[in-house]
């Protein structure tokens, strides 16, 4: 058992988990700004090893990344990557402020190392974050900055498009790819448009933009992944990769957070929203294998969901995922685990080497 769960842990779970996350990240954004907490965070990641991978374009410092819903409002991407995290996906973000759903909207399930959240993107809104996506477009940068695109509560699907241009136009300069969120259960008919009817018009319409943003900003066309619910059917796979191939979008995220309660223990197991965590893996590593083998590993693939140790991440990426990002596994293992899966990692592929 690390210090982190014997000590600091039991400490953040008399805490509601969403005021525990807010703590978490004003810690991280006062470390991350000053030479004594580097220093701290530097400590924390302990030995780091360059590993990196090439995807959609883009060189990955390491496989290791966030997933988006840790820092929404881009606060502590740069506390984040001195962890040892190769890339950060910051947001979601929407054009406007957005207070999301009522409180208390996140639980713990601690005997199920999962989370259940219906938070309903709650975020500063774009307009507030693009100060700090430039200031970390200025400076040199380690990590792989992608940002993740929503829609407003209030939009209606008919005009779901309009808000992810809209945020896709103000953050294309400052992000190294863009994901677009269609997949969170929290946000009122948000996976329809996974659905045929929707899918193809959006993708097109996005991919049409990233060409011509490229052209007038002078940018390399940004990578588009797009982020995916793990309760999709066999058939809505297909509607999918259809859109995803024909549109040629670079990639995809598997899988956002589930709606299932399959084998839960907790008290909090019948809390609405979505469920993440250790019961998620088993989900999301299969439809990486499945998404990998019907595309002949054509489409580069970010796996998520369940990764809280080197064994859960191995097996992400043996089926077929390129990087992995993590969130719960933060919440229960604390700001160690990056460093303890590279390391692990590190060791595993000199092993291999040697054999």
């Amino acid at each position: 058992m690390t210090l982190y769960q014997s000590i600091v842990y039991p400490i953040f779970a008399r805490l509601d988990a969403e005021r525990s996350h807010h703590l978490t990240l004003a810690m991280l954004r006062r470390a991350q700004s000053n030479s004594i907490g580097k220093q701290i965070l530097s400590r924390i990641a302990g030995d780091l090893y360059s590993q990196p991978v090439e995807m959609a374009g883009l060189t990955f410092p390491n496989v290791l990344g966030v997933a988006a819903g840790f820092d929404k409002d881009v606060l502590v991407a740069s506390g984040l990557a001195q962890l040892g995290f190769g890339h950060v996906e910051v947001g979601t973000l929407t054009p406007k402020p957005q207070e999301g759903n009522p409180k208390p909207r996140v639980f713990r399930l601690p005997s199920d190392q999962a989370l259940i959240n219906r938070m309903g993107f709650p975020n500063c809104g774009v307009l507030e974050a693009l100060p700090r996506l430039k200031a970390l477009q200025l400076k040199p940068r380690s990590f792989v900055l992608g940002v993740s695109l929503g829609k407003q509560k209030e939009t209606p699907l008919s005009d779901a498009a309009d808000d992810y241009l809209f945020v896709m136009q103000k953050v294309y300069p400052y992000a190294d790819y863009l994901a677009v969120n269609i997949s969170s259960p929290n946000t009122p008919g948000l996976r329809e448009l996974q659905g045929s009817g929707y899918l193809g018009n959006l993708l097109g319409v996005l991919v049409g933009e990233n060409i011509r943003l490229s052209r007038q900003t002078g940018v390399p066309q940004r990578p588009l992944f797009l982020k995916i619910s793990p309760d999709i059917s066999s058939d809505d796979l297909d509607d999918i990769l259809f859109a995803a191939l024909a549109n040629d979008i670079d990639g995809l995220i598997a899988t956002n957070t589930t709606v299932s309660r399959d084998g839960l223990h907790h008290k909090n197991k019948n809390q609405t929203g979505g469920l993440s965590g250790r019961p998620l893996k088993n989900r999301s590593v299969d439809w990486i294998r499945e998404i990998y083998s019907r595309t002949e590993g054509r489409l580069p693939l970010i796996g998520v969901g369940g990764i809280d140790d080197f064994e859960s991440m191995q097996a992400m990426l043996t089926a077929g995922a390129s990087a992995v990002q993590i969130y719960t596994g933060l919440v229960y293992q604390g700001p160690g685990l990056p460093g303890r899966l590279l390391r692990a990692q590190a060791q595993a592929n000199n092993w291999r080497k040697r054999i």
